[in-house]
């Protein structure tokens, strides 16, 4: 195996291990304070910023994983999310690559955008199609935190995610 397959390998096995840990923390009940009864999608905003400084095929499977493990702790249809976030993650990575510097204010933008597709396409499948009466509360009360206190870890997911992309990514070259 060359030294940069071995890199990427561990950048890799990296960011599923950090996909692991979010996820468990996300989870854990209590751990995380709650606002307006919405605790943060941990998972999101770290699929989302792996996809800025990876490769398409690369982020869409990060997509697909963080989105497996989403359906998992949501509880609702297995594949919904990893079909959104596998669509979201290639698009990213190609906007990224080709369009956009990657920079924390593009990044964080895109992030947001990603963010309300994702929770208004699930407020819209789960609330507004299967006929729930109050589907308008639903997005201001449980999707409006919700988005929010996601967005809020944007910056934390971004920056160690550069950090260990770049870091290791140098070592390749």
């Amino acid at each position: 195996m060359s030294a940069i397959t071995r890199l990427r390998v561990i950048r890799y096995f990296a960011f599923a291990i950090e996909l692991l840990v979010l996820f468990v923390l996300q989870e854990t009940p209590g751990l995380i304070p709650e606002v307006y009864t919405a605790r943060p999608v941990l998972v999101l905003p770290a699929v989302l910023s792996i996809a800025m400084f990876e490769g398409e095929t690369a982020a869409m499977g990060f997509g697909i994983a963080g989105g497996l493990l989403i359906d998992l702790g949501y509880g609702s249809v297995l594949g919904f999310h990893a079909l959104l976030l596998a669509a979201g993650c290639y698009l990213i990575s190609l906007v990224a690559a080709n369009l956009f510097r990657t920079n924390f204010v593009s990044a964080f933008l895109l992030a947001a955008a990603a963010v309300a597709v994702t929770f208004l396409l699930q407020w819209l499948f789960f609330f507004v199609l299967s006929g729930y009466e109050h589907a308008v509360y639903a997005l201001l009360i449980h999707y409006l935190p919700l988005f929010c206190y996601t967005l809020a870890v944007m910056p934390l997911a971004y920056y160690f995610n550069r950090a260990l992309a770049l870091q290791i990514r140098s070592k390749e070259e």
